[in-house]
C-alpha cells in the first residue's frame, strides 16, 4: 500500500532516510534527526512531502520523500524527488514503481509538468529502472551544490 506519510511515519521515514545514506555510501553524512523530519514534513509551514510503502502488516518498507519546484518555461510547479528508498530486502515486490507512480498521479491531479530526481551515476539498478519506466536522463546537466564555508562566505555577502 502506498500512501502519505503521517506523523506517527517519523520514526521509519528518518530511519529509510539513513538506510538510503548507507546505500549511497555515505552514512557519516546523514544527520537528520526525527523532530526535522517532523518539522519538515508536519510543522507550521510544511516545506516537504512524503509518501511511504508499507507491507500488508503495516510496516513501512519505503520511501518517496518530495518537494514542489517550480519551472519558469512551463509556468506550473512540478515534484522534484529527493529521496527514493525500499529496504533491500523489500525490493523486486513494486513498492519502487508504485511510489513513482503515486508522484506522477500527484503530477497529473494538480496540473504540474513534470517528475524530476537524480541518481548516482554508479547506480546502475536504478538508472536500469528508471529508463525503463520511460525516465529519460538529463545528461547535459550538471548538479552544482554549495556547502560549508563556501555556503557561509557567499551567504555574507548577500546579508538579510
Amino acid at each position: 500500500m502506498i500512501r502519505r506519510a503521517r506523523p506517527d511515519d517519523v520514526d521509519a521515514v528518518t530511519g529509510l532516510i539513513h538506510g538510503l545514506a548507507e546505500y549511497e555510501k555515505a552514512p557519516d553524512e546523514c544527520t537528520v534527526v526525527p523532530e526535522q523530519i517532523h518539522t519538515a514534513l508536519f510543522g507550521p509551514h510544511p516545506a516537504a512531502f512524503a509518501h511511504v510503502a508499507e507491507t500488508d502488516t503495516g510496516e513501512v518498507v519505503g520511501l518517496a520523500l518530495w518537494f514542489l519546484n517550480f519551472s519558469t518555461w512551463d509556468g506550473v510547479h512540478g515534484i522534484y524527488l529527493e529521496d527514493l528508498f525500499v529496504r533491500p530486502e523489500h525490493r523486486g515486490h513494486g513498492y519502487g514503481r508504485a511510489l513513482l507512480a503515486a508522484l506522477a498521479a500527484e503530477c497529473v491531479e494538480h496540473g504540474y509538468s513534470r517528475l524530476s530526481w537524480s541518481v548516482l551515476d554508479w547506480n546502475t539498478p536504478s538508472i536500469g529502472f528508471y529508463r525503463a519506466l520511460g525516465a529519460v536522463p538529463q545528461d547535459e546537466w550538471t548538479t552544482f551544490r554549495l556547502t560549508g564555508d563556501a555556503l557561509t562566505a557567499l551567504g555574507a555577502e548577500g546579508g538579510s
